[in-house]
């Protein structure tokens, strides 16, 4: 996308501001001048209320440009993003990568463990901020690990010495670090792995508790880190490993807060107002709108079982996760591994910075919708679609299928 095209949303934003700031100077200097004459002042607001009438009315007002007065009483400061920061990240905006799809391949899942006995996993993780499209049109500025959204499926047995080595691009404007849920430390390891441009850490733990854990950035402000997209999951399987199946799935659910309004196209500014009050412009599962609804991007076959590791990186909402047509056979609640997993279930919740397994076996074709089941939040992207092809069976469902277009 051409730079003026993809910058024209911050650009008006900006311009508006300054244009705004510069009228009201002039407006205050030009009454205190002419008290005398009222006509001169009524002429001057109008004018002033028209310029921003202009600007703000189509392009939304730049609240997000006062994210640097937020109060905030957490232990990392403002959540804002620092304003030497915001100026060279335009500075050097041509330098940044741009990310042809930021969505992680759900079907990018390291094989089941066949082992029995424990060993020493290897892991090289690069933080690194790129430039990605959100929705059609809509380009997000998004810290990622490894260059997508979510990062890197890990896999490792209970019992297991894991050495990640951890890289922070030079490229990158912000200090990245990971803070690991499957960690028994202090930070999850965020403290060893905190690393500034350019540095590369080493962490090493032992994976102590079976489960599904989620990982993310934990550079204060940890949330804001993860709001732009810094965020996977590390699975710990317990010894034999889980029961098989023919298919598993990777899906991360996470919140993007914008300036722009939801559809506002061109490159968004980070909305900290909206962040702290928890109202998220976008909801979609592994980094952006449309990441699992493309033909070939969820696959199975009637009479498969399938599984879903789903996280829910948050950083404000609660996931009801559901798939549409279907009864989860086995859940295993909160990415426990070592608990008897619930069974029959038709949505399971997943807090925030939480986790989830989910089996089930395919006994009918069709377009099977995974959701969050706060349903207004498929409008904001939370939704995908898994593909099922073969043969029907009359004695399970039967009926004329009617085309679902429109309302």
């Amino acid at each position: 996308m051409a730079l003026a095209s993809l910058l024209s949303y911050v650009f008006v934003q900006t311009l508006g501001l300054a244009i705004a700031f510069i009228a009201a100077a002039v407006l205050l200097y030009l009454i205190l001048r002419h008290l005398h004459s009222r006509r001169v002042a009524l002429l001057l607001v109008a004018i002033f209320v028209g310029i921003s009438l202009f600007f703000y009315v189509p392009n939304g007002l730049p609240h997000g440009l006062s994210g640097s007065f937020i109060t905030s009483y957490g232990p990392a400061g403002s959540p804002s993003l620092p304003f030497a920061n915001v100026i060279k990240f335009f500075s050097h905006f041509n330098e940044f990568e741009r990310v042809a799809d930021i969505a992680k391949n759900p079907n990018d899942v390291p094989p089941p463990i066949a082992r029995m006995a424990t060993t020493t996993d290897h892991f090289d993780i690069t933080a690194k901020e790129v430039i990605g499209e959100l929705a059609p049109g809509v380009y997000q500025n998004y810290w990622t690990f490894g260059g997508t959204v979510p990062g890197p499926f890990l896999r490792v047995m209970q019992g297991d010495t894991v050495v990640v080595t951890f890289h922070n691009d030079a490229s990158s404007l912000h200090p990245h670090t990971i803070d690991f849920h499957a960690v028994i430390g202090p930070g999850g390891g965020a403290g060893v792995l905190l690393a500034k441009p350019g540095e590369t850490k080493t962490l090493t733990f032992k994976a102590m508790h079976a489960g599904l854990f989620i990982y993310h950035c934990a550079n204060p402000d940890p949330a804001v880190h993860m709001a732009h997209g810094q965020y996977g999951m590390i699975l710990v399987e317990p010894p034999g490993g889980l029961p098989k199946v023919d298919k598993e799935f990777y899906v991360v659910q996470g919140e993007f807060y914008t300036t722009g309004a939801l559809g506002k196209k061109g490159l968004q500014i980070f909305d900290s107002d909206a962040f702290l009050e928890g109202k998220p412009q976008y909801i979609v599962f592994n980094g952006r709108t449309g990441a699992l609804a493309g033909t070939g991007t969820m696959e199975a076959k009637v009479g498969q079982t399938v599984r879903i590791f789903f996280g829910n990186a948050g950083v404000n909402l609660i996931s009801s996760f559901h798939v549409i047509g279907e009864i989860f056979d086995h859940v295993y609640d909160e990415g426990s591994l070592t608990s008897p997993p619930l069974t029959d279930i038709q949505t399971t919740l997943v807090p925030a910075g939480g986790a989830t397994v989910v089996d089930f076996k395919l006994l009918e074709p069709g377009n099977y919708i995974l959701v969050d089941h706060a349903l207004a939040r498929i409008d904001r992207g939370a939704w995908g679609v898994l593909h099922v092809t073969g043969p029907a069976d009359p004695s399970i469902f039967s009926g004329a299928l009617q085309p679902m277009a429109g309302h």
